[in-house]
């Protein structure tokens, strides 16, 4: 497996427990390992997904929790995240 693989099998034997997948990431959101994960459900198990990224925006410079905290990257936003998928799960 190369470094832009996903391991597939993973991650929907992990989704087929969960009924529903939150990801967080450091990366913007299109392009990133959420727009990954939720190619791969369309594909194979569509489920409900949030995910937790920069919304197409240029980076800036400041300390990593100020970065955390403009582009909502931080602890609340991953519990709203997990909080809004939990609603739509079936």
């Amino acid at each position: 497996m190369t470094n832009n693989e996903l391991d597939a099998e993973a991650i929907l034997a992990s989704v087929r427990k969960t009924r529903c997948v939150v990801t967080a990431e450091e990366h913007q959101m299109n392009g990133g390992l959420g727009d990954s994960i939720a190619q791969l459900l369309a594909r194979e198990e569509p489920l409900p997904l949030e995910m937790v990224a920069v919304h197409d925006s240029f980076g800036e410079s400041a300390t990593p929790d100020q970065l955390m905290e403009k582009y909502k990257l931080n602890e609340a936003a991953i519990a709203a995240a997990v909080e809004a998928v939990m609603k739509r799960k079936k």
